[in-house]
């Protein structure tokens, strides 16, 4: 009986060790298992911030790739606008001396239209006087513009040029008219026919008068009544109301050339 006690005090001291010796390796890994969560969460903590730190560098890295691809652009452009500069700079270059010259041009062009115009003027009066109410108003009108400040240079001579035009046009058309002139002492209306420069005739409006200027004499002399049915065609051509056709109309050859003196 003794030993069974014996025995069993051993057992029961045994058991409370075991137990005790389980109890202390249960808290044991307890005390594991807690930490091993504590490193888990403060792992996954760890990776969270890693992965936002990535997102950011990514991001970053980024805006940085199009910071370097917007300055690669930028570049271009300020080269090409400094091409652009330096052409402009060439080019108001040329400008200021293109002006220069302008102001040079003005101040020789303008006593070379004077001349032009007193030339024109002569040779007007020295020429066969048609229409010359009307040319030489034309030329009244430029030596009129010519002292005029608000008409430029340019418009100047392009109105010089155009009444030259005008002039040199008459040379090569045929033209009727209708105005006045002294007829037997009195003011009568005619048809006027130019040909040219070489010939300006009239007729009367009956039909009964003809006369052709004499650049000799400086007068209109009466022609011969075998150009009547010639002139009287010849004036319906140049209104276009006949066929163009040959016309025989007399011509007035100069006996002498007269000279005009030069303008200085």
């Amino acid at each position: 009986m003794i030993h069974f006690k014996n025995a069993l005090q051993s057992f029961v001291l045994s058991s409370c060790t075991l137990l005790m010796v389980f109890q202390a390796h249960a808290a044991s890994i307890d005390a594991a298992i807690v930490k091993g969560e504590v490193r888990a969460n403060s792992a996954k903590a760890q990776q969270v911030k890693i992965d936002k730190v990535d997102s950011q560098t990514k991001s970053i890295e980024r805006d940085y790739r199009a910071l370097v691809k917007e300055v690669e652009g930028l570049e271009v452009y300020v080269q090409q606008l400094n091409k652009q500069l330096a052409a402009q700079e060439s080019e108001l270059a040329q400008i200021d001396e293109s002006i220069k010259q302008v102001t040079l041009i003005e101040r020789q062009i303008t006593p070379l239209m004077l001349k032009m115009i007193e030339a024109i003027d002569l040779f007007v009066q020295a020429d066969v006087p048609f229409q010359k109410a009307e040319r030489m108003k034309r030329i009244q009108s430029l030596k009129n513009m010519m002292g005029r400040s608000d008409v430029s240079v340019a418009e100047k001579y392009r109105k010089v040029m155009d009444a030259y035009q005008k002039e040199m046009d008459y040379g090569r058309t045929i033209k009727t008219y209708r105005a006045t002139m002294q007829l037997d002492g009195a003011e009568r209306e005619v048809d006027f026919l130019r040909v040219g420069r070489i010939a300006l005739m009239y007729q009367s409006l009956d039909g009964e008068n003809i006369g052709l200027w004499d650049n000799d004499t400086r007068r209109f002399e009466t022609a011969d009544a075998e150009y009547k049915s010639k002139l009287t065609m010849a004036l319906r051509i140049a209104r276009e109301q006949a066929a163009p056709d040959l016309i025989k109309i007399p011509v007035s050859a100069p006996l002498s050339v007269k000279a005009i003196a030069p303008v200085n």
